[in-house]
């Protein structure tokens, strides 16, 4: 497996002036950009990485200096072009409200319609039209073919910008690049990457796995989770898997059977409490499953006499008669079965239980009753499958991408709907764990689900 921890540049002049940087070389890093840096540096120390490469624009390759500096033993940095920032030439240098004021229609594309933003630019031959989303979409592929190719396993330091980072983690999730602005990357903001072989016998190119692992981490620079972006009008939906049961660390499959939370699981719950207690919650929702009932009462101790509504729908999916066994139980049973479940969980039917078209129709419809009929900002507590599902479903994946989004027992995700629950969704941060470990890697449970 080779991992990635790709991180976002720190706060720049620019970023504190509200100006558009694109690839303008002209920014630096601010006092708090330094100091936001120096934090990454800290939270990644214990950590040996491989190799490190960087954007060679000045911001992003001061960060990346800066976070080596704080390793004990950190690789030589590789400045790489194929990491600078999304290309906004008719833009750069502008101040956002300006570029709002004088190109409103085109900025209206950009927030809307990323994919379909174009600016025209002057050549040779006559204007070209530069579509900027999808150039730096093309450039984050030619980056993993090359780190690929370089790397089969190690971990990697990886330095960016917020274009370049967003389009990373969308191509390497294959999300399209019409859900650009639905990921978010904040300053100093880090983000964990899991590539691994999914056959590792193919040949000449084997199919790569892809788990994002966590997106957006921010404690580490004093800032549990981002806030919301400016003109935010929608509601703030807190995703929290339950905490910790026996089956979970013994790898039992568990799915609707009725299991509670073991000690671990209620100090988890306890963690993801204290970690919350400072956010004002306005609604609390849980599967109608004890673990995530009790998960969320357990937050909820610190928010008063907050109502805690359950839902039938967050139910974990069912695995019907894999329920109460280990693997190995269910290979003698069903051989070949548990593999494909791996592999193409979407072609699985589980034995007198659901498929996961089942769990994407149930959870997703009621999510957007949710999203429709709450305001403020609240907790959602559910299930590994029930949050994959929801996940996906923020970019319109299907459930053969069901593995891309990893959930941790306890782990909180962030996401916001800025124009209303009609409008896009934005991933603000995903699968936090800092709260139970205190580094970036989710060291949960790997138990089934």
């Amino acid at each position: 497996m080779t991992r990635i921890i790709l991180v976002r540049h720190g706060k720049s002049t620019y970023n504190q002036e509200r100006r558009i940087q694109g690839r303008l070389d002209k920014s630096i890093l601010t006092e708090a950009g330094r100091a936001g840096a120096k934090q990454v540096g800290d939270i990644l120390s214990s950590i040996t990485f491989d190799a490190a490469y960087t954007s060679p624009l000045q911001r992003a390759k001061e960060t990346a200096e800066i976070i080596l500096s704080r390793l004990t033993n950190p690789p030589q940095l590789q400045p790489t072009d194929k990491l600078m920032e999304i290309d906004l030439p008719l833009w750069e240098g502008m101040l956002r409200q300006e570029a709002i004021d004088q190109f409103p229609e085109a900025y209206q594309q950009w927030q809307q319609q990323p994919d379909k933003f174009s600016m025209k630019l002057p050549s040779a031959e006559g204007e070209i039209e530069h579509f900027p989303v999808l150039a730096i979409f093309a450039n984050a592929r030619n980056f993993w073919q090359e780190l690929i190719s370089r790397h089969s396993s190690g971990t990697i330091l990886v330095v960016g910008h917020n274009g370049i980072n967003r389009a990373l983690i969308a191509t390497a999730s294959e999300i399209a690049p019409d859900y650009y602005q639905s990921i978010q990357q904040s300053n100093c903001g880090i983000s964990v990457i899991n590539l691994g072989s999914a056959d590792e016998q193919t040949e000449p190119k084997p199919k790569i796995a892809v788990q994002l692992e966590s997106l957006n981490l921010t404690a580490h620079t004093g800032e549990i989770f981002p806030k919301p972006r400016d003109g935010h009008s929608g509601p703030r939906l807190l995703l929290v898997r339950h905490g910790e049961t026996d089956w979970n660390r013994a790898g039992k499959f568990q799915g609707q059977i009725d299991v509670p939370l073991n000690d671990n699981g209620r100090e988890q719950a306890r963690q993801a409490a204290e970690f919350l207690k400072d956010v004002k919650l306005d609604f609390a929702i849980s599967s109608s499953m004890v673990r995530p009932k009790e998960t969320a009462e357990i937050i909820l101790k610190y928010h008063g006499d907050l109502q805690l509504e359950l839902r039938d729908e967050l139910r974990e999916i069912s695995h019907g008669l894999w329920e109460g066994k280990f693997e190995s139980e269910i290979e003698a049973s069903y051989p070949g079965l548990l593999e494909e479940w791996k592999t193409s969980p979407e072609k699985v039917q589980m034995p007198e239980g659901e498929n996961l078209e089942q769990v994407w129709t149930r959870a997703i419809a009621a999510w957007r009753e949710i999203v429709k009929s709450v305001s403020g900002t609240g907790i959602v507590v559910a299930h590994d499958a029930v949050n994959k599902a929801l996940l996906c479903h923020l970019f319109n994946l299907e459930p053969e991408h069901f593995w891309k989004f990893k959930q941790g027992n306890g782990a909180v995700s962030v996401i916001d709907y800025p124009h209303g629950p009609d409008g896009l969704p934005v991933l603000q941060a995903m699968n936090i764990t800092t709260h139970l470990s205190g580094g970036v890697f989710d060291q949960t449970a790997a138990g089934a689900l």
